[in-house]
């Protein structure tokens, strides 16, 4: 607060610490939190709440939440692979080292499967 010629002295607030008094000055010229509607009423400009999906949005947006998706999504990857690794060591193939793609190793066990069917049958 600042002392002016045509400001008496009475007006300052000498009982205030210079941070009190700055908050209070600040209060003055804020804006607050409600605005006039058409009539001069004030309503309250309060966020409307968010749906249940625009705060699951917002909750997977977070670098934390992303982060941790991709952790559970390598895990369950690698699940998946050493599951598909363990299927290809119980299927015979010519050489049995060659590499296979995951729909060759389904298809191969599926044959498989039926070859061994049908020998018990027999």
């Amino acid at each position: 607060m600042m002392l002016s010629p045509e400001q008496p002295d009475s007006d300052l607030h000498w009982g205030q610490s210079d941070a009190e008094s700055i908050i209070n000055d600040m209060k003055v010229g804020c804006v607050s939190d409600e605005a006039l509607d058409a009539e001069g009423k004030t309503r309250s400009i309060a966020p409307p709440t968010l749906s249940r999906e625009e705060k699951r949005r917002r909750r997977r947006a977070t670098a934390k939440y992303r982060s941790a998706h991709a952790t559970r999504e390598r895990i369950r990857v690698e699940a998946f692979n050493v599951a598909f690794a363990e299927l290809r060591k119980l299927l015979p193939t010519l050489p049995p080292d060659k590499k296979l793609s995951k729909i060759e190793i389904l298809r191969l066990a599926i044959c498989y499967i039926s070859y061994l069917n049908h020998v018990l049958d027999v």
